[in-house]
């Protein structure tokens, strides 16, 4: 499985990012996905999930009501819209995925198998 992120980039802060995060290769069954983010220094952590079936997402308090996760299963690919954006937002995000075997949606780095490689958001103040 192979997951590749895209749309990062510099920005202002107001301004709006959109990602892409689309997965080739072997697929894995129910892939829930995920978006994390990581700053120098400082554990990855978590930013966005959505279910494998995309009736359930989830966010880090830091960036609810601001960025919204969606997925097209036809495309293999799922969206974090950012709105918004922050100085602090500015990270390496990555995306990743993992097997579901319920409706649960985990937050915790460990329980994502696949890693995709990251893509730098910049936000400048």
């Amino acid at each position: 499985v192979q997951l590749q992120a895209s749309g990062g980039g510099l920005v202002q802060a107001g301004g709006s990012l959109r990602l892409s995060c689309a997965a080739s290769g072997r697929t894995f069954i129910n892939p829930n996905m995920g978006w994390f983010r990581q700053t120098p220094g400082n554990e990855r952590e978590f930013v966005a999930g959505i279910t494998w079936s995309g009736d359930a997402t989830r966010y880090a308090d830091s960036v609810k009501g601001r960025f919204t996760l969606s997925r097209d299963n036809a495309e293999n690919t799922v969206y974090l819209q950012m709105n918004t954006l922050k100085p602090e937002d500015t990270a390496v995000y990555y995306c990743a995925g993992y097997s579901g075997a319920s409706s649960y949606l985990h937050t915790s780095r460990p329980a994502y198998v696949y890693w995709g490689h990251g893509t730098l958001v910049t936000v400048s103040s």
